[in-house]
């Protein structure tokens, strides 16, 4: 099967499977959305929406977050990775947020990601969930995908975004981000599947005997 024949099978199989694609992190706006986000850096989108509750419900707004202490905040994410810096970055980012943008969140990407605690791949993910902007975010789950499925070679997170916005149409992105998240949590896990087990490795690859050695992002 051609690359781009593989890249029909998988925009149609994943339009099957997830015709829905609702944003993992619970959020209400922007403002929140960019804090889940940044929180879920080495963390479950599971873990994350059980703390954020309480910490949206004491700083829902960037003023609000800016008035609360690191500590205050350190209390509510305590049990996620890193906490300590997050709780940092989300109090300075908070306060960059009033004093340099009345409060809003910035949209782009390069105001995004000058933010405290805020990468190219949180950054993308606002762009492209709160702000409808084409943008092709890549966690793990992607990059492993990606690289099982034949689209990218795996040698970096950066090429493995540029190869995916190079294959699939612009207005797919910010849908098949989520898709291929959805469906590597359900079918193709780093250990539920080498490449040979799940319903889309075996379609794309029939033949295909040995696993594949995917590179970590």
């Amino acid at each position: 099967m051609r690359r781009s024949e593989r890249v029909e099978v998988i925009l149609q199989r994943l339009h099957e499977q997830y015709p829905e694609t609702p944003i993992p992190l619970d959020h209400s706006d922007p403002f929140t959305l960019l804090i889940a986000v940044l929180l879920s850096a080495q963390c479950t989108d599971k873990k994350v929406n059980e703390v954020t509750p309480a910490l949206f419900a004491a700083g829902p707004t960037p003023a609000a977050m800016a008035e609360l202490e690191e500590e205050q905040i350190l209390a509510f994410i305590r049990q996620l990775g890193l906490a300590k810096t997050k709780a940092r970055n989300v109090r300075r980012l908070a306060q960059i947020l009033v004093t340099s943008y009345d409060g809003d969140v910035p949209q782009s990407f390069e105001e995004l990601e000058a933010l405290p605690g805020v990468g190219h791949k949180t950054a993308s993910v606002v762009m492209a969930q709160a702000f409808g902007v084409p943008a092709f975010p890549v966690d793990t789950h992607i990059h492993r995908l990606a690289q099982r499925w034949g689209l990218s070679d795996g040698s970096s997170v950066a090429r493995t975004e540029q190869d995916l916005k190079r294959l699939f149409p612009k207005e797919h992105w910010n849908r098949l981000h989520l898709q291929i998240i959805f469906w590597g949590r359900e079918f193709c896990t780093a250990r539920g599947c080498d490449g040979t087990v799940c319903p889309m490795c075996r379609e794309l690859y029939p033949k295909r005997r040995r696993p594949v050695i995917t590179r970590k992002p």
